[in-house]
């Protein structure tokens, strides 16, 4: 061999190991991105549909607003032509009208609006716990039209009276605070000065209106977390969440609605269960529409209906688990079920001597056993009962079922120091 040649053969496995070096590189650099982006969309809209738009709205806002003009370019609204006029202009004796620039808008547009083009969905939310319910739970029932207040015992979680002490809450905090907190999130089912109910871009955020923003848990975080309605918490904890956490990046967010299979979603995220059109199940905005039990309430009882709701429910779960799992969790879950409720009953029973010798004042959360025992329903009991059905362990036990011995021994104490005290 000359030395031109195994200079040659020396610079080719120089060139080779170089190729083999940045190879690995790129790779563990992919790696570390799609860890980085766990849970995050892989596309984003590519076409702007606005570009070349010389809309009025448009011209102007771009000057003034150009986040919002961005972001509804690529949005699929902007694809089909909806131009801003079609959701916001109206007519100048509209309600919550006002004037701009020669014409007449609502800075916010109602549920009016939307139902233009999805009627369905609308409809759907109308009969959910979404609506007037969410409303009503921090606002109570006496500021609904008559009419309002038809639709809201029509839906079921308008069967039952609400639970006054949530109003009493509020009532309590006052609007300074109240403001950016209940209001924050029971708005979504606010009524609007044009008597529709509800706010839809609550959890379809403007002016993208993303399909992958709208199906992702984190939309749904917004208000489902705390202390009383952890399934925020609770999701993250179980396989489920953990499966989005992992592996979410390839998911494939932006599928067309009513289409979704386990090809697209390996795992399941909130809206997949509570509203997404995936496998035999098709779409609903009714978020109650596959449940069995109400859960949120004091007592838990089963909803009317409920064995349509199992088959809805379970038609998803069927995509992934087999009949034997299904069976037996439903059972299971059942019980607890009942077990949470028969504890939250249990402080009925210990505070009741209080209520027949009239040694409970007559005002809402002025003294420490109302705060005991409105917890350990609305906190420890929620809790308890949302952890059973998402499948998280640690919120069943430490922060739901723990907290509600824990309660229930308290709640025992000051009784009985209360009839002590009424008995020297």
């Amino acid at each position: 061999m000359t030395i031109k040649e195994s200079k040659t053969i020396r610079i080719n496995k120089l060139l080779i190991f170089s190729l083999v070096v940045v190879i690995i590189v790129l790779g563990f650099s992919l790696v570390i991105m799609a860890i980085g982006n766990a849970g995050e969309s892989t596309t984003v809209g590519s076409v702007d549909a606005l570009a070349n738009s010389q809309d009025e709205c448009v011209t102007c806002h771009r000057k003034d607003t150009p986040g919002i003009v961005d972001q509804y370019g690529y949005s699929a609204m902007a694809a089909a032509e909806v131009k801003c006029v079609d959701c916001h202009e109206v007519k100048p004796d509209y309600p919550g009208a006002v004037s701009h620039e020669g014409t007449y808008v609502l800075q916010s547009p109602t549920v009016i609006m939307c139902n233009k083009c999805h009627e369905e969905e609308v409809t759907q939310f109308l009969n959910s716990r979404h609506a007037l319910p969410a409303y009503v739970a921090y606002a109570g029932s006496d500021s609904l039209t008559a009419r309002q207040l038809s639709e809201y015992k029509a839906i079921s979680e308008g069967a039952f009276d609400p639970q006054k002490a949530r109003n009493a809450i509020f009532a309590l905090e006052g609007p300074e605070i109240t403001q950016f907190a209940c209001v924050s999130c029971h708005e979504i089912g606010k009524p609007a000065l044009d008597g529709s109910t509800g706010e839809c871009q609550k959890c379809h955020l403007r002016h993208d209106f993303s399909l992958a923003q709208a199906r992702k848990p984190e939309t749904c975080n917004n208000c489902h977390i705390g202390p009383d309605h952890p399934q925020w918490e609770i999701y993250f904890e179980s396989a489920h969440g953990i499966a989005y956490s992992t592996m979410g990046a390839s998911w494939n967010w932006d599928a067309d609605p009513g289409t979704l299979t386990v090809k697209d979603f390996s795992a399941p995220t909130c809206s997949t269960c509570h509203m997404s059109g995936f496998g035999r199940t098709t779409t609903s905005h009714d978020v109650g529409d596959r449940l069995t039990w109400f859960l949120a309430a004091q007592y838990s009882n089963r909803r009317p209906g409920w064995e349509a709701n199992i088959k809805r429910m379970q038609d998803v779960c069927r995509e992934c688990h087999n009949e034997v799992f299904i069976k037996d969790f439903y059972l299971s879950a059942d019980n607890a079920t009942e077990a949470i409720t028969a504890r939250v009953k249990e402080a009925d029973a210990i505070i009741q001597p209080l209520k027949d010798k009239k040694l409970l004042t007559s005002a809402p959360f002025d003294e420490p056993i109302d705060f005991v025992y409105f917890e350990n329903w609305h906190h420890w009991g929620r809790t308890a009962k949302f952890g059973v059905w998402m499948s998280g362990a640690d919120y069943t036990q430490w922060h739901g079922a723990y907290e509600m011995l824990n309660s229930l021994a308290e709640l025992r104490s000051l009784t009985d120091e209360k009839l002590n005290q009424s008995n020297p």
